[in-house]
């Protein structure tokens, strides 16, 4: 029998994207536990996400841990399941955007990078597999981005650990989708956020809105059985036209 509610961990849930995904996942009748470094930025966030799920009986809760720590990322996954009873989706959002250009990025930069944008979404996955199969399936959503196939100036680092985590979720899907476990790669386009420094007041209204990614995550996961949308893009509909 279906658990009534789903359960759901978002990694770097506390705002922006994860903080949407986690708000879409509420009002749609989820548990979610929301994973990220800050405890006050996950305070924060609880008590915004609260009433959405209190409709539907959907519970939030918060772990404070950093994916780039196999053992935390293991403990997240532990939280969620003895907290709402099981894990059926796992949204790796948690991510860095150290925009520097390669000879002047620090090593420790770099690692950083990929430590968060890699090695955290394998840490979290590996976890997760043996409670998505205990509950035969579920979903594990990669949040990456246009930059995996789009790189530019200054994002080496970053380009790189998207493009790699585009081939691990293709890989993974492929290893997981017997046992009911259906992998997906959400990739957007600029969003609308802060990330990496970027503009998140009115003269970005062109870019997508955290919530826009937020619904096709939602989309996704409401999709029937014999589905599998293994990847979608998603732009802002009318950039700037260049000169």
């Amino acid at each position: 029998m279906a658990p009534t509610h789903p359960v759901a961990l978002v990694t770097g849930g506390s705002k922006g994207i994860g903080r949407a995904i986690a708000a879409a996942l509420l009002e749609s009748g989820t548990h979610v536990l929301i994973s990220g470094r800050n405890a006050a930025d996950l305070a924060s966030a609880v008590e915004v996400l609260l009433p959405l799920g209190q409709p539907s009986g959907a519970g939030v809760a918060s772990f404070a841990g950093d994916v780039r720590r196999e053992e935390d990322a293991r403990a997240m996954v532990k939280a969620a399941v003895e907290r709402f009873g099981g894990l059926d989706i796992l949204v790796n959002n948690a991510a860095v955007g150290i925009l520097v250009e390669t000879a002047a990025m620090t090593g420790e930069q770099w690692r950083e990078t990929v430590e968060t944008n890699l090695n955290g979404v394998f840490y979290c996955t590996h976890a997760a597999i043996p409670h998505l199969r205990a509950r035969g399936g579920g979903w594990i959503v990669n949040i990456s981005s246009l930059a995996n196939r789009n790189p530019f100036a200054g994002g080496a680092a970053y380009s790189a650990t998207k493009a790699g985590l585009n081939a691990f979720g293709e890989a993974l899907m492929q290893e997981v989708r017997y046992d009911g476990i259906r992998v997906t790669t959400v990739c957007p386009g600029s969003v609308r956020t802060g990330f990496a420094g970027s503009d998140a007041g009115a003269a970005a209204d062109w870019k997508l809105a955290p919530e826009d990614v937020a619904r096709v995550v939602a989309d996704l996961i409401s999709h029937p059985g014999r589905s599998l949308p293994s990847h979608v893009d998603i732009r802002p509909s009318m950039p700037p036209r260049k000169k």
